[in-house]
Order: structure tokens, then sequence, then C-alpha cells
């Protein structure tokens, strides 16, 4: 039985539970590997085990609507500064004196197309962590190419250069991207979450950013245990939310050992889209307006819970909540009409999505701003640069903090 396990270093595994790769170098080690049956019922009671949870499914946080990018005019050429898009514009990223060089960011999501030309000059370091199906992991794990199409647009977002003359990417000065590929046509878990968020973080990689928009999918586990298990349907309910709980519990156990470094040797800021399943107008599903809470596991603790706005056009007030965007985010950003790289046969082309996971990019660009800036100083902790983030933001007339936490950020200036 496949289990996520955080543990003490100090003392060696029982029996059976051989140590695969873990993160870091530090006093805890975290693994994603199988256990027996006596194994498991053992964890509550082995005083080296810090958390332990059975995986559960995760789902993609699938855009709101999109389009494909269609030119009004001959583009310019893609090289030099181009036309900044309204997200680059909004955290002001156009104007920093900043790129985001010399910082390593990590995108756990679909994959990525590399022949893009938005990620022309990026030395790029992919795996793929998902498997065919529940019974099929026959994966080759350097084949971590998009054919979703979500994974290549967000990694736009975060460090794409300019495409046809538009500006989409945030930090488009980084030069080391590590792509995780989690989710694909056999779904994903929280144990291949678990093992890419290890993985980002070993001395190979060395990610001081994370990025990632996903969610924890009780449902779907309600309904494989239902149909895989033969549970009774209270019986899967039950078991569902215990295993939600444990998941739960685990990441916010990891989430707090990751940003403070200390246990792993290595810390990381972990940026996580709050969900899109909210419709505050009442227009989506014809009903009347609901909000849910964020979605785990964005709701970690010491993960950054990020929301999406749009833009109203209205000089007095020019921003508001997106009608999908979810609850309890500690930042917000652009997530409506965001434009951004396409993956495809065309190498050039740019496509406009709406979600939390196109406003969580924004933010894991300016993050990545923020980070080169404090590398200039020789103290760009995890803490710290989620410190400069949560600092810069603001709240603008139109949004209130219980939608978008403390508010934009934005990028330094100089």
């Amino acid at each position: 039985m496949e289990f996520l396990v955080l543990r003490k270093r100090s003392n060696h595994a029982p029996e059976g539970m051989n140590r695969p790769a873990g993160a870091g170098r530090g006093d805890i080690e975290a693994v994603f590997q199988d256990l027996s049956r006596s194994d498991v019922h053992g964890l509550p009671r082995d005083e080296n085990v810090v958390a332990a949870a059975e995986p559960m499914p995760l789902a993609l946080l699938e855009p709101v609507g999109g389009e494909p990018f269609v030119p009004t005019a001959d583009p310019a050429s893609g090289d030099g500064e181009g036309t900044p898009t309204w997200g680059v514009r909004t955290v002001k990223a156009d104007v920093s004196g900043f790129t985001g060089r010399g910082v390593r960011i990590a995108v756990l999501d679909t994959g990525i197309d590399r022949n893009h030309s938005a990620f022309n000059g990026v030395e790029i370091i992919g795996r793929n962590f998902t498997q065919r199906s529940s019974t099929d992991t026959t994966v080759d794990p350097e084949d971590f190419h998009d054919t979703n199409g979500h994974g290549t647009h967000c990694a736009g977002t975060i460090f794409g250069r300019t495409v046809g003359g538009n500006r989409i990417g945030i930090a488009p000065g980084i030069q080391n991207a590590i792509i995780g590929k989690v989710l694909g046509p056999g779904g994903g878990s929280t144990g291949t979450l678990f093992s890419a968020m290890n993985w980002a973080i070993e001395p190979g990689q060395s990610a001081d950013i994370i990025s990632m928009s996903l969610g924890m999918d009780v449902v779907g586990l309600r309904e494989r245990l239902i149909s895989e298990k033969k549970l009774h349907k209270r019986e899967a309910t039950s078991r569902a939310m215990q295993i939600l709980v444990d998941n739960v519990r685990f990441f916010d156990k990891f989430g707090n050992l990751l940003r403070s470094g200390a246990a792993f040797g290595r810390s990381a800021v972990v940026i996580a889209a709050t969900g899109n399943e909210s419709d505050r107008f009442g227009k989506r599903f014809g009903g009347e307006p609901f909000v849910l809470g964020a979605a785990y596991p964005s709701d970690a603790e010491d993960f950054l819970a990020i929301g999406a706005i749009e833009s109203t056009n209205d000089e007095n007030s020019p921003f508001r909540i997106a009608d999908f965007s979810n609850a309890s985010a500690d930042l917000a950003a652009p997530g409506v009409n965001v434009l951004s790289a396409a993956a495809g046969l065309d190498p050039k082309a740019l496509r406009f999505d709406s979600g939390t996971s196109m406003a969580t990019p924004h933010v894991a660009g300016v993050a990545a701003l923020w980070a080169q800036k404090l590398m200039l100083s020789g103290r760009a902790s995890s803490t710290q640069i989620a410190n400069e983030l949560m600092h810069s933001a603001q709240i603008p007339i139109g949004l209130e903090s219980k939608d978008v936490g403390v508010g934009i950020p934005t990028a330094p200036l100089r």
C-alpha cells in the first residue's frame, strides 16, 4: 500500500520501509513508498513518524473558458521587451528593474511544450511523475511533454519570453526552469505531487519557488472507492473524508517544514491556486450566488493561496474579484483573459485563458523578481521571499480582503 510519510532521520526505518530518494539533507525525510499492511497499522505508534497519509486523487483546476489569440495585425518581432499583457502591467513587472535572473522555479502541472518560442533560452529540467491509469504505470519519466496545454500556459506567464511582440512573462530573465508533470491522461495523486515537490527541492534542482494549480479530488476518491473497492456509498464517503483529513494534516506539516527549511536542509516558497468552483454572481450555474473555500492543497499551512481578479476598465474601480474565484486567498492576481503560450504545433501560438490557475503564475513570477533582489544581498530565504511578496501587496478600490487576502503583489522597482 502506497503511503506519504514524513519521518525523523535519526532512527532507522523499520523493516520494509526502505528509503528512496527523499527531500533535502536535514533531520526529516519525506518519502512516498509501498508499505506492508502491518507497517501501515504501525504508523500511528511510531514515534519517529511526523505525519503520514494515504494518497488521494488530484484534479486539474480547469480554466473557465478560453480562446486562441488572433493578432489584429502583423505581429512585431518576438525579440525585445514587447507590449506587456494586462497582468504584467498590473503587478508592475513591466517597470521592475528585475527579471528573475538567477532564480530557479518549479512548475508542477501538466508538463510543458518546450518547443514553444516563449521558452527560447531557458534550460528546462523535467520529469514525468504521472501514470497511464490506476493499473498501468508504464510511462517514460523523461517524457514531460504537455498534451493538455495548462502547464505550458502557466509556465509562459511566469518566465515566457516575448512572442509576436507580446510580453507574456512576469520574470522573463529566468534561465532555469524545473517542470514536474504531475497530471496526465491517467490523472495524478497527492503521491505524484509529493514526489514532484521532493524532487524539485533536491540539490540537482534546488527550486526556490514552486508553482502549482491543482486540487485534491475528494469526489473522485469517493467514486473510486465505490467502483474499485466496492464500498457502500456511506462507507465510501466516510473513508474519503478521512483520507482527505489525513492529507490536509500531512500537507500542513509538510508545508511548515518546507517553508522553514530546517527539517529538509532546503526551503522553497509554495504558491498554489485556490480553485474555480465558486459562482459569486449567480450567473455560471443559473442559481443563487455562492462562494466555496480554497481547495487543498492551496490552503495548507505556509503555502500561499492565490485568488483571481479581472479588469473592469473603470478608472475609479479598476478590478473586481473573478466570479469563479474561491475564498480564503492570501493574495490575488490577474486571472481573467490572461494571454500566454499555447501548446501545440505552432511554436508562436498564444491563447487567452481564465482561472485561479492563471493568477497563480503571476504571483510566482513576482516572487521570482523579489527573490532576485534578495539574492543580491545574500538573504533570499523562502520566508524572506514570502514576506516581501506579502508586504508588496495592496488592495485596490473595488476589492476586499475577504476575497483577495492582503491584495495584489507588486514587483520590486529597483
